[in-house]
């Protein structure tokens, strides 16, 4: 894997509306969002041509946004690139990349969700990036960000570190919404639960594989494109899996389950990590992907040797763990401990 470089104090960070136009609807609470994020991390933040451009703008322009990319990769004041925010259909710029671009001009990328297309584009040449967080979510926390994520940014992007453990977060969790249209709900620290710690469902031994990451709704989109993994690209990968916020039913995410099944991935994977199951706000009841992913892999496909943790810190629920795709990790079943077993920056 290409490494890019770590974080240092006052690096250029530029920001990039990929897919949704949401800085430009909220450009009061953006300059709030990127103050946190420069004054916790002590980066220099810039916008690039289409990061603040309207709805029309950023949706008819693929092309464009796509070279907003290009040019954060080739600027050389540019240190790392984070997107502003998710949406859809980022998978239109895939027309419009230039790969060696990218790969001659390896940096931090980090992004979520619809940025599954980014990370892929990455992984493609090689590139190890990065997933969690994103400006206007996790970074834009009311109140300020939590301890558990600023320390998972600061170890991950800006120290070097040959063995870090992936700790669970101790210090409660919240999915509470609080609108982002009313200003004074940036002061306004969200209600946090208990601290629901990982489940280990089926496991046994030692294990040390590759990170690879997807948000489940994504890859439909992917699938039959360049950048969509091989199977060998797939083969004994540690697979991270979350859903949008659309709340995906849980027979489609069945479906998608034996879908990848039908194409070997499931069968040549190391392990399964699920994220923490999310809040349906019509129901105000956690929607819980775990017993659909039991009633596939164990009692449609009998694969009940594939290892599975649950419950994880990452996904829409806060706080959450930076991921650094395509990198060694252990886990270990008799510790229950997961670690990060190389620097994913230089």
């Amino acid at each position: 894997m290409i490494k890019p470089n770590r974080l240092r104090p006052w690096d250029t960070v530029m920001t990039l509306s990929l897919s949704w136009w949401w800085p430009w609807a909220c450009p009061d609470r953006y300059l709030i969002w990127k103050k946190q994020l420069e004054e916790e991390f002590g980066v220099h933040v810039l916008e690039w041509k289409y990061t603040l451009q309207s709805p029309e703008r950023v949706y008819t322009h693929p092309e464009a946004r796509a070279e907003d990319l290009m040019s954060a990769f080739k600027n050389p004041e540019v240190k790392a690139i984070f997107s502003t925010i998710w949406w859809e259909e980022s998978i239109r710029i895939l027309p419009y990349i230039d790969f060696n671009v990218i790969r001659e001009n390896p940096k931090i990328f980090m992004w979520f969700s619809d940025s599954t297309i980014t990370h892929f584009i990455c992984q493609k040449v090689w590139l190890l990036s990065f997933y969690w967080p994103s400006i206007m979510a996790w970074f834009a926390e009311n109140g300020w960000m939590f301890d558990y994520m600023i320390t998972s940014v600061k170890k991950m992007l800006f120290e070097s570190h040959n063995h870090l453990e992936f700790l669970p977060n101790s210090g409660g969790w919240t999915n509470e919404f609080l609108s982002r249209d009313n200003p004074g709900n940036q002061l306004k620290r969200r209600a946090t639960q208990k601290t629901s710690w990982w489940k280990w469902i089926q496991w046994k031994g030692v294990h040390v594989w590759k990170l690879i990451w997807g948000c489940i709704d994504v890859f439909p989109f992917l699938q039959g494109t360049s950048i969509w993994p091989n199977l060998d690209d797939w083969k004994w990968k540690i697979l991270c899996i979350e859903t949008s916020e659309e709340k995906m039913p849980l027979i489609t995410f069945e479906r998608i389950i034996r879908n990848l099944w039908s194409q070997w991935i499931i069968r040549v994977l190391s392990w399964i990590l699920l994220w923490r199951s999310q809040l349906n706000y019509s129901t105000w009841e956690q929607i819980s992907y775990e017993e659909a992913l039991d009633k596939v892999i164990n009692g449609e496909l009998w694969l009940s040797h594939l290892p599975i943790i649950t419950n994880m810190d990452f996904w829409h629920t806060d706080p959450v763990h930076v991921l650094p795709l395509w990198c060694d990790t252990e886990i270990d079943c008799d510790q229950q401990k997961i670690s990060f077993l190389e620097v994913a920056c230089l």
